[in-house]
């Protein structure tokens, strides 16, 4: 089951559950794909509301890697998700959100009086 405490999200492909998880790992996968381009500047990249076919799968391999699954063993090209595109695309703007950030956790989500700081504040997802 997913965390998302720890930035975890789950999706139903091929009537499987799979973890996605952009770990530190995943992140410098990204920037690699992305030319070198810094965490911030793919935050606010990906926090534009737009989202193109090459950028899900970047995410998605990036993100399947550090939930723990080995890509190479699947075919992320064929993978047929539960509610199609439309339900990949809502899974990777949940998985953006739970590692970037965007609302700041309710009080009684804390246990504090207070809202915490937002690390993207202004994001899109």
């Amino acid at each position: 089951m997913a965390n998302r405490h720890r930035g975890e999200v789950t999706l139903k492909a091929d009537g499987e559950s799979f973890t996605l998880c952009l770990t530190l790992g995943a992140l410098a996968e990204l920037e690699d794909a992305y030319e070198g381009r810094d965490i911030l500047a793919l935050a606010e990249h990906f926090s534009s509301g737009r989202l193109s076919s090459a950028d899900a799968m970047n995410l998605l391999g990036a993100a399947l890697g550090g939930g723990g699954h080995d890509v190479g063993e699947i075919d992320i090209a064929r993978l047929s998700f539960e509610d199609g595109m439309a339900g990949l695309i809502r899974t990777l703007a949940e998985l953006l959100k739970v590692t970037f950030g965007g609302t700041a956790p309710s009080p009684s989500d804390t246990g504090e009086g207070k809202d915490e700081p937002v690390p993207f504040p202004g994001n899109h997802f």
